[in-house]
């Protein structure tokens, strides 16, 4: 709380006030106040102030992806008229709290009401702003009063004054209370019929619903607090001191009423009122590279034909169709999805991802987009049916998911062991296998996952879960961040969106044959799809990892040192070390030395290098088998050591070498499987993809195995009698 001045400066602006009224008094009324002049301290200096990400009209994005508002407006025009300038950082409401705590920002504003409570952390401005809270329900309710919200539920906005509002009279009226991160989600859920009505201050509702978003006012603005400019408690005086003063100046020209008239006027038409509809210049016409993950229906599979399909697929098509831009969908998996928008391999991620405090450290995030819940799933024969008959067993999760989070958080009351798994498709099949009892997952993925016939029965309620958002590096492309936001509201409010989530919610139909040849029919486009890729990748590989292989094998046995010192160097790193750590350095590790590389080629680079090391070792082995006479025979005969090594030695050499290429041509083929993690679509790859539809573990695991060993032993034959006919 700020102090009471002193006597001696109390009584200054004591004359400075009796002077003011006087010099008022006999002035001219069209007079106009004076303005405050700038503070010598802040002229020149920046200023960081944290906002809230929706909060139509205080916070919002135009057409442009400005962001605007009353708030935006007022703390420019304080800032402009104060000579500071501020970067105003959009964060959400609780991210702007903590920034400001945390020193990460000098200031807030975010329509934030001035509590008892919020002074003791912070010192509050003026209030530049007086609210009041109504309740708002659906356009053909019948809810006219709070008294017809008996048994029901109702949203409002966490920490605001419309939550404490409607918590201080749910016990009175009967009915329950549930609080939502973000305006937009909350009248979602009254418009969905989650919910009856939505509390909410008077100004903000009056927005949304002169924008068409469905609802309708049906009670008297019922008295709130004032709205504060805030700073971190006994720090940055200074600037709280300028926005004051700066305030005052504007109420008294006219300023101040001219920012609350540009949105709040009631005679303005919807269509008078900034909207966030049309193509975006900022991004139109470029194209983005968005990850995702590769099994986490309904959000994001692969459907019959392989096309990438979801939820989250269909939105992001959506969005980037409205505003302009096109996307490039990278389906490389969570984990590695995340490690590509950090390296800068892609610009944005879209993979079902749960908005946390954490994650908002390293990515900036759209408004939600979806509003999750954790339930657990056992088989269909298990008499388990709640937390407490878990006791000594072993459940599974996902890694990084929500439903992993929360089963930790309950394993110690219950007694229980948490596996954390990668794939969706990978938990059920543990489950099913009775390697673990339950699987703790998202509701709509488990829900999905039932209906499609995976086996699995979900025993539990729902847990209240977190809410998913578009993501893109911090202080990374907001351009494209404003242009998700923009396009997703637009979606809310012509109900596109709900159509689009209905369409994989509502009970999917299940279209394939259940039949072991149904799938097998279904399937084989895709898999010979993915069969051709693991050639592709296999063969390209091949020839540069031979001419690897013949350089360093001739270094090996070299009678130069440094070249001996060179080739062993190289075989001692690529194979001593990992496969799939060498993938993930020149994936993920390159382009933090400025050089990216694409799937393909990163899985040709990592595979050519690794079969090179042990061909390297093939070609030495072949060579030194050869009777060291025969070199001695050639050089006494005047031939040199190159061409003795290519006359007489190699010729001999490769009928020794030959079994083990082919056996290492084996190896590289089948090592290409591992690259599937980065998102190469080869054969174990668009396997995955299909189970991810069809849950159908056993019977595709089981057609991916038998391509692999008909293709490995077709080309195993063929490279047999090649061989029988060459080295006769």
């Amino acid at each position: 709380m700020t102090r009471p001045p002193a006597f001696p400066a109390l009584a200054l602006k004591m004359c400075a006030a009796l002077v003011a009224l006087m010099s008022g008094v006999i002035a001219a009324p069209t007079a106009q106040a004076a303005p405050a002049s700038p503070d010598p301290a802040l002229v020149g200096k920046t200023f960081t102030i944290a906002t809230d990400t929706t909060f139509a009209p205080f916070e919002f994005r135009d057409t442009g992806g400005e962001l605007t508002g009353i708030d935006m407006d007022l703390i420019r025009e304080v800032a402009r008229r104060g000579g500071f300038t501020v970067d105003i950082t959009s964060v959400g409401f609780d991210a702007a709290l903590q920034a400001v705590q945390s020193g990460q920002a000098q200031g807030v504003i975010a329509g934030m009401s001035i509590t008892d409570a919020r002074k003791k952390v912070f010192d509050f401005s003026d209030p530049y702003f007086e609210s009041g809270i109504q309740m708002a329900v659906a356009m053909d309710s019948s809810i006219a009063s709070y008294a017809d919200l008996k048994g029901a539920t109702v949203v409002a906005k966490t920490g605001s004054e419309g939550l404490a509002f409607a918590q201080s009279i749910a016990g009175t009226y009967g009915f329950t209370v549930k609080a939502l991160a973000q305006a937009d989600t909350m009248y979602s859920e009254v418009k969905a019929g989650k919910a009856v009505a939505v509390f909410d201050d008077y100004p903000v509702l009056a927005y949304g619903i002169k924008q068409g978003n469905g609802l309708k006012a049906v009670t008297p603005k019922e008295p709130a607090g004032s709205y504060g400019f805030g700073v971190k408690l006994g720090e940055n005086a200074a600037l709280l001191a300028a926005f004051n003063a700066q305030l005052a100046a504007m109420k008294a020209d006219g300023a101040y009423q001219k920012i609350l008239d540009t949105y709040l006027d009631a005679g303005s038409s919807p269509s008078s009122a900034p909207t966030t509809s049309g193509i975006d210049p900022k991004v139109q016409g470029k194209t983005f590279a968005i990850a995702t993950d590769t099994t986490f229906a309904p959000f994001e599979f692969r459907n019959t034909a392989g096309e990438l399909t979801g939820i989250d697929m269909d939105l992001l098509r959506a969005i980037a169709k409205r505003k302009g831009f096109s996307v490039d969908i990278k389906s490389v998996g969570f984990d590695a999805a995340l490690q590509s928008l950090q390296a800068d391999q892609v610009q944005g991620v879209i993979a079902g991802m749960t908005i946390t405090d954490k994650r908002k450290l390293i990515f900036d995030f759209s408004e939600p987009y979806f509003d999750s819940g954790i339930q657990m799933a056992v088989e269909e024969n298990s008499s388990i049916t709640s937390y407490a008959d878990l006791k000594g067993k072993t459940v599974v999760a996902k890694t990084g998911a929500e439903g992993l989070a929360f089963a930790e958080s309950i394993a110690d009351q219950y007694g229980f062991t948490v596996k954390a798994l990668a794939q969706a498709d990978t938990m059920y099949s543990e489950v099913k296998a009775g390697n673990a009892v339950a699987v703790f997952d998202d509701y709509p993925v488990l829900a999905y996952g039932i209906k499609q016939g995976n086996g699995l029965k979900a025993v539990t309620p729902k847990e209240a879960g977190g809410q998913y958002g578009f993501a893109v590096n911090k202080g990374k492309n907001a351009d494209l961040l404003a242009a998700f936001n923009a396009g997703l509201a637009e979606m809310k409010a012509d109900g596109s969106y709900q159509t689009l989530i209905d369409g994989y919610l509502k009970a999917p139909q299940v279209t394939e044959d259940q039949n072991f040849w149904g799938l097998l029919t279904s399937s084989l486009p895709a898999l010979l799809k993915g069969l051709g890729m693991t050639l592709l990748a296999t063969a390209i590989s091949l020839v540069f990892a031979a001419i690897l292989g013949l350089l360093f094998g001739f270094f090996k046995v070299s009678p130069v040192r440094v070249l001996r010192l060179l080739a062993t160097v190289y075989v001692d790193i690529f194979r001593g070390t990992p496969l799939l750590v060498q993938a993930f350095f020149f994936y993920f590790g390159l382009p933090s030395l400025g050089i990216k590389l694409d799937v393909l080629p990163a899985g040709i680079l990592t595979l050519s290098l690794n079969a090179g090391a042990y061909m390297t070792e093939i070609v030495r082995g072949g060579i030194q088998s050869i009777d060291p006479g025969q070199m001695e025979a050639s050089r006494s005969l005047g031939l040199n050591w190159l061409t003795s090594m290519r006359r007489v030695v190699v010729p001999q050499a490769v009928k020794v070498m030959t079994p083990s290429f082919i056996n290492q041509f084996v190896i590289t083929l089948k090592d290409t499987s591992l690259l599937a993690v980065l998102g190469l679509a080869e054969l174990t790859y668009q396997g995955q993809q299909i189970i991810a539809r069809n849950f159908r573990s056993a019977e595709m695991w089981l057609i991916v195995g038998a391509l692999y060993l008909i293709v490995i032993t077709a080309l195993t034959r063929l490279s047999n009698v090649v061989d029988k006919k060459v080295n006769k």
